[in-house]
């Protein structure tokens, strides 16, 4: 008649432990309520607004200013546009003034020997009249030159543009998982003094408390790792734009839905690298011509005079055409040949990148669908596991119907598919700044 008594004793225990136990359970509900908030804002998609936008824009824009390789692609640009100006100015008149002077002498057997100062001045005037068109084919060749380094530079500041924005997402993503890793590391802290105050009454879940803890490690020891992830992109972000970096990790609502296929992929053949092909295919096919032309007869014009002063003084000029007919050279069939290839190849590398550029877009639209229907679907997930580890934290605490495993297990599904909707989102929207990248460009959708 006496052995339930250690049953009724250890149950009279247990039911202390729980009263003792529950205002700290209380703190972790209605921190609960604090995190289901804060999931809520983790989760839903951020409405646009104008300070997102202008904050990225404003990143990219001091990138730009402060990358020294766009310097160096802006320099080339206004150089090659300095070698079209010189080729369009070629078939000008030239005009030259040259002399000489100094002590000349003149011995000739039979006569007295001149020595004395003289001076020469030469005045030379040359212009060509005709050379088949290679000048203006030179000309062209120069300028399309001059465009493609153009849009050289407007590729080098896209690809800028490009990396800062996929590094502040990656900056947003690792910050909004350092959040939840602390609420994670916070729930458990909430549970840790929960069977603290229980363990003080029973000794025997003092296992339980072990257990509680090393996963409140485990995430305290996750948001330390991410929180250092956080640094190290921020490290590289200022390498881009300095130490003004912006305090929230808004993005445009433009990241956050896919575009249109088909319109992206038109927007392929405007694209700044396309272009640049274009330009020096372009640019290929007129110097092609241009040493086409270099193999006809060249007609120009000269006039020149020279004066003569001192021991002898002479006065003479010249005035007239002069022309160039070639005859036979062995090598021009080969040169000619040479860059008519060159010229056609130029043409299939930018059919090729089109090409590429068209299914690369197909391929990273299907990435960013896949990832916003994930982070869609995970969210319906994470909604049902808020209710499965509500319910099972509940079931713990009413005497054991769930053990502590069970509530360590939901919790940290519950985090980990947060985790995994962060992930799926933030790796949508790097995917449509590369799909936009391989567009217009991200800085044409920024502004």
């Amino acid at each position: 008649m006496n052995r339930p008594l250690p049953r009724l004793t250890r149950l009279c225990g247990v039911l202390a432990a729980a009263c003792l136990a529950w205002p700290a359970m209380a703190r972790c509900l209605d921190e609960e309520t604090i995190e289901s908030r804060i999931g809520t804002g983790v989760e839903a998609v951020p409405t646009e607004s104008a300070g997102p936008r202008m904050n990225i824009q404003g990143l990219v824009r001091e990138a730009v200013r402060r990358n020294h390789g766009i310097g160096a692609a802006k320099l080339l640009a206004e150089a090659a546009a300095d070698d079209a100006k010189e080729a369009d100015v070629a078939g000008r008149p030239i005009a030259n003034l040259g002399g000489t002077l100094g002590r000349s002498g003149l011995m000739t057997p039979g006569y007295p020997d001149q020595t004395g100062n003289q001076g020469r001045a030469t005045l030379s005037l040359t212009m060509p009249l005709y050379d088949g068109g290679r000048i203006n084919r030179l000309a062209e060749w120069r300028g399309q030159l001059a465009e493609a380094a153009r849009l050289g530079e407007l590729s080098a500041e896209e690809q800028i543009g490009l990396q800062t924005v996929s590094l502040v997402l990656e900056r947003g993503r690792y910050r909004v998982q350092a959040q939840v890793y602390q609420q994670f590391a916070r729930k458990m802290s909430c549970l840790v003094q929960a069977l603290e105050t229980i363990v003080s009454a029973d000794k025997g879940r003092a296992s339980e408390l072990v257990q509680a803890r090393k996963t409140q490690q485990q995430a305290e020891l996750a948001r330390v790792q991410t929180v250092s992830a956080v640094k190290q992109i921020e490290v590289r972000l200022r390498r881009f734009v300095g130490d003004a970096l912006p305090a929230d990790d808004a993005i445009p609502n433009g990241l956050l839905g896919l575009p249109d296929l088909p319109a992206l992929i038109a927007e392929a053949e405007r694209s700044n690298e396309i272009a640049q092909l274009s330009a020096q295919a372009e640019a290929s096919d007129r110097y092609a011509s241009a040493v086409v032309a270099g193999q006809r007869p060249q007609v120009g014009v000269s006039v020149t005079g020279s004066k003569i002063r001192g021991v002898d003084n002479q006065s003479s000029y010249f005035a007239g055409l002069t022309f160039n007919i070639p005859l036979y050279n062995a090598g021009n069939d080969y040169s000619a040949s040479a860059a008519r290839k060159r010229a056609d190849a130029a043409r299939l590398q930018r059919a090729e990148a089109l090409e590429s550029r068209k299914f690369r877009m197909a391929e990273v639209y299907e990435q960013a669908s896949s990832s916003f229907d994930r982070a869609r679907r995970t969210v319906e997930v994470v909604r049902d596991s808020n209710q499965v580890r509500n319910f099972t934290l509940q079931q713990w605490q009413q005497l054991g119907r769930r053990s502590l495993f069970d509530v360590m297990s939901s919790e940290s599904e519950h985090y980990n598919l947060r985790i995994a909707y962060v992930n799926a989102l933030y790796d949508g929207q790097q995917a449509t700044a590369l799909m936009w990248s391989l567009g217009l460009g991200v800085l044409s959708r920024l502004q």
